[in-house]
Formats: C-alpha cells, sequence, structure tokens
C-alpha cells in the first residue's frame, strides 16, 4: 500500500499561502515558516506530518500528496481548513 511523509503550512487565506510560498522560494526554510506562520498544531513540528496512507487526510491534500513532486513546494491547496502548502518528503507506491 502506498504511504508518504510530508509536511504542510496551513493559513486561512490564499493570498497568505502565495506569500509564503514566495519566501520558501525564496530561501526561506520551509520548518521555519511553517512554525512562524501555520494555523495547524504541526506547525510546531516545523509542519512535518508524519507518515500517512492514502484515505486518512482530506481528499484535496491526498490527491496532491499522492500524484505531485517530491521534494516541490506545492500549493496553495484549498481544504475546508484553509489552504495549505505541501511538500511531500518521501513517497512509496507499495
Amino acid at each position: 500500500m502506498a504511504k508518504a511523509s510530508a509536511r504542510h503550512i496551513l493559513v486561512p487565506s490564499e493570498a497568505d499561502c502565495n506569500t509564503l510560498k514566495k519566501m520558501i522560494e525564496g530561501g526561506e526554510d520551509f520548518a521555519v515558516v511553517a512554525k512562524q506562520h501555520s494555523k495547524c498544531p504541526s506547525g510546531k513540528q516545523g509542519g512535518a506530518l508524519g507518515e500517512f496512507y492514502p484515505g486518512q487526510m482530506v481528499k484535496e491534500f491526498d490527491e496532491v500528496v499522492f500524484s505531485g513532486d517530491i521534494g516541490k513546494v506545492l500549493g496553495p491547496v484549498k481544504t475546508q481548513f484553509g489552504y495549505h502548502l505541501i511538500e511531500i518528503t518521501s513517497r512509496t507506491d507499495s
């Protein structure tokens, strides 16, 4: 069964998400930005979510994590919780 590890940053608006993405693409550390800006409790761990399987996260999040490029900052991804920047840190398909 597929499984993945990812970290994310959750913010209330798409504009916030785009601003943070530009900061990270400009050289800011993802984990530091997550600690400073994420509205999710995982922000305290630099946005790290640990390992999870398909179906454990909301649909929109799952779709990105199990199809997106590993190591790139993906998003904004809109879910019922807000807007996410997602970085897939690892994924196995078996």
